[in-house]
């Protein structure tokens, strides 16, 4: 995979790797945390080559840079309309996991004629009363540098039901701990204020949420929230699959984001 780097309009480098037909429709993967592109490592051999298919490294994540400020949502989806702009394309759908996820919403919110639909893993309306995601923030508040790569460790595997393949979580726990812990604590505390419960109505484009039952950070209800939020969503449960589908299942995940693009796009 060649990864390469633009520098956007803002003066930040994002690292990003992009493959498929460059006239097909246009995919953007947006990572979790503390994550980089090689999140979507499983998924992108299984996408068909009809898709231009993006994965970014998002601020403050895996080599692109890390400015001392600007990890609220808001910020993040900025960065991924300026890359837009940078690459030519007029809109895509963006496909986000956990913290992407949310960004991904915010996106939608802030830049509907940039997209054209949302795939999203392992999402939340709202991480306010979300008592997994308190725990987790009390324990990144007690980090620092350098960070215990046990933590990233336990982490990484906590978001899944079967176990991941040795080098992939050497892989992912790499890049994590890549993130320093100023970021991981400032990211993750723009994070639980989120809260889009009451603009999610304003969201038009098709939705896919996308879900695996022993997701131990999201929950069914919060599913059943978006659905009622967003009129044009639909939700694919996975079976035995935990908070990181597209880890777990990325052929069949893979699949699903093929039909959505040729389907609703």
């Amino acid at each position: 995979m060649n990864i390469k780097t633009v520098q956007l309009a803002n003066s930040l480098t994002l690292e990003y790797v992009e493959q498929g037909n460059p006239s097909g429709p246009v995919v953007i993967c947006l990572h979790g945390y503390p994550d980089s592109w090689q999140s979507f490592a499983p998924v992108l051999p299984y996408l068909s080559s009809a898709i231009h298919a993006f994965a970014l490294s998002q601020r403050g994540h895996g080599n692109s840079d890390r400015p001392d400020e600007g990890y609220d949502p808001k910020d993040f989806a900025a960065d991924v309309a300026l890359f837009m702009d940078q690459m030519n394309l007029d809109a895509a759908v963006i496909v986000g996991h956990s913290m992407g996820a949310t960004i991904a919403q915010r996106f939608a919110l802030d830049y509907p004629e940039k997209t054209k639909g949302l795939v999203l893993i392992g999402t939340f309306p709202t991480f306010l009363g979300n008592e997994n995601m308190a725990a987790l923030y009390e324990a990144v508040v007690a980090l620092s540098d350098p960070v215990d790569p046990s933590f990233m460790d336990d982490f990484q595997k906590s978001t899944v039901v079967r176990p991941l393949n040795p080098p992939f979580l050497q892989t992912l726990v790499g890049e994590s701990l890549k993130v320093p812990a100023r970021v991981l604590k400032a990211v993750l505390s723009e994070l639980m204020k989120a809260d889009y419960t009451k603009e999610l109505p304003a969201v038009k484009q098709p939705v896919l949420l996308v879900w695996g039952d022993q997701d131990t950070l999201t929950g069914k209800e919060n599913q059943h929230q978006l659905l009622q939020s967003i009129a044009g969503a639909r939700l694919s449960v996975y079976n035995g699959v935990g908070h990181s589908v597209h880890w777990e299942e990325p052929q069949r995940f893979a699949r699903e984001v093929e039909a959505f693009v040729k389907e609703k796009v």
